[in-house]
């Protein structure tokens, strides 16, 4: 099974938690093959959204929600 992961980022209330404020502005970054790949998409956004402590970037397993009783 491809192993698929996607890159999404957006402001949030509490840099502490994924608690998006406005998900009609979400950046969805892009949906990678592997975590490599997506984990160097991921960088490049937080890195460069770095002095706004209320932008937060995530990889989400995507492979881990199509298929949970999968193994890695």
């Amino acid at each position: 099974m491809q192993k698929l992961h996607l890159v999404m980022g957006g402001r949030v209330s509490d840099p502490q938690t994924l608690d998006f404020v406005d998900l009609d502005k979400l950046d969805l970054v892009g949906v990678y093959p592997n975590y490599a790949a997506a984990e160097e998409a991921w960088r490049g956004r937080a890195q460069a959204s770095v002095d706004d402590a209320e932008m937060r970037y995530v990889i989400v397993h995507l492979h881990r929600l199509l298929a949970p009783d999968l193994e890695d």
